[in-house]
């Protein structure tokens, strides 16, 4: 991959036309690159409410599987790949491992951000402190979340109380893990690591930011409790879902900073051991707990939508550089990688 993206002669930023793309293609338009959208069926209508959001062409498919036979295409187009939420859940992750395009990013991320046991494993070895796991469904004694593989937008999730709660909310066909319900206030934590950046926050090879931070509104999860009971609603056949509508902006406490960036720190350099590193925006998502501890309960490895209340700048990003987004910031590091001669560094 990266010596087809040096035999690039003008680079274009291209991603699929769905959850975070709007940044992204201003964020590249920003930084002076060409866009490319990835649709199905048709161009989206509404990007043309967005001009400064709105790709200069489409390549439009007629379902999402079609990106692998376009790979060609795509190179022939001087198409860098970003990968985002919805990229990664339509497509797979086995099947963006073996696309043949240069993607932005370590790819081979994937393969740990994924499998819930395996980013589990990378995290806690990276001493970050997460949810206990509950292996047997009649071992629980205690509210549980139970959350399937990949990003889902928190479709499918449930929380139980124990084994009956369990059995009415699973579906057996999916991998599923049972996580300790931590209780606390929710921050989602935007970071960018930058492999060849020497400025702000130094790691052993690159450096940390900390662009944004976010809520997330998840439709009735966070208002059923008006309806009484939980047990009653599940016995009436109404169930909590967790699935995201919406991004709240949201500021910490300035004391828990350091936390903030000890955990991405920490999760970086873990990174960098297990699978060669951990490369451009990701989200840590996080509890805190009223003995203002964290607990992360997730790893997003790629930009969120979280980011994309901040297209004009966030409180943490004015404080690096006026109206920097996450879009901004992805496009920039590809500019100066490219300028610098090493792509290879932040491509696979």
């Amino acid at each position: 991959m990266a010596e087809i993206v040096e035999g690039y002669d003008d680079i274009k930023i291209a991603t699929v036309c769905s959850h975070s793309s709007l940044q992204i293609f201003h964020g590249a338009r920003k930084e002076g690159f060409g866009t490319l959208g990835i649709a199905i069926g048709s161009p989206p209508r509404f990007y043309d409410a967005f001009p400064r959001g709105k790709p200069d062409e489409y390549i439009i498919l007629d379902d999402y599987t079609g990106i692998l036979d376009i790979a060609d295409d795509l190179i022939e187009a001087n198409a860098v790949l970003i990968p985002h939420g919805s990229f990664v859940e339509y497509l797979g992750a086995k099947n963006v491992l073996r696309l043949g395009v240069p993607m932005f990013g370590n790819r081979r991320v994937l393969e740990w951000e994924s499998d819930r046991r395996k980013q589990r494993e990378w995290l806690t070895s990276a001493g970050v402190r997460m949810p206990s796991i509950i292996d047997n469904p009649k071992s629980i004694d205690r509210p549980v979340l139970v959350k399937y593989d990949g990003a889902k937008g928190g479709r499918g999730f449930f929380i139980a109380k124990d084994e009956w709660d369990f059995k009415i909310g699973i579906d057996p066909t999916q991998n599923y893990m049972i996580q300790e319900y931590v209780m606390g206030t929710r921050y989602y934590l935007h970071y960018f690591y930058s492999p060849i950046s020497i400025e702000g926050y130094r790691l052993s090879k690159g450096s940390l930011q900390l662009l944004s931070m976010d809520r997330r509104d998840e439709t009735n999860i966070d208002e059923i409790y008006k309806l009484g009971s939980m047990e009653d609603l599940k016995r009436l056949g109404i169930f909590p879902s967790f699935v995201v509508t919406g991004n709240v902006p949201v500021v910490l406490r300035e004391s828990l900073l350091p936390m903030v960036f000890e955990m991405g720190e920490r999760t970086v350099e873990r990174s960098i051991e297990l699978f060669g590193g951990l490369i451009g925006p990701f989200c840590l998502e996080t509890i805190v707990t009223d003995k203002l501890d964290f607990v992360v309960f997730e790893i997003s490895a790629r930009i969120v939508a979280g980011t994309n209340p901040f297209i004009g700048g966030s409180p943490y990003a004015e404080l690096i550089e006026p109206d920097l987004s996450t879009g901004i910031r992805i496009a920039r590091e590809i500019r100066n990688a490219k300028g610098a001669g090493r792509l290879a560094e932040i491509i696979s």
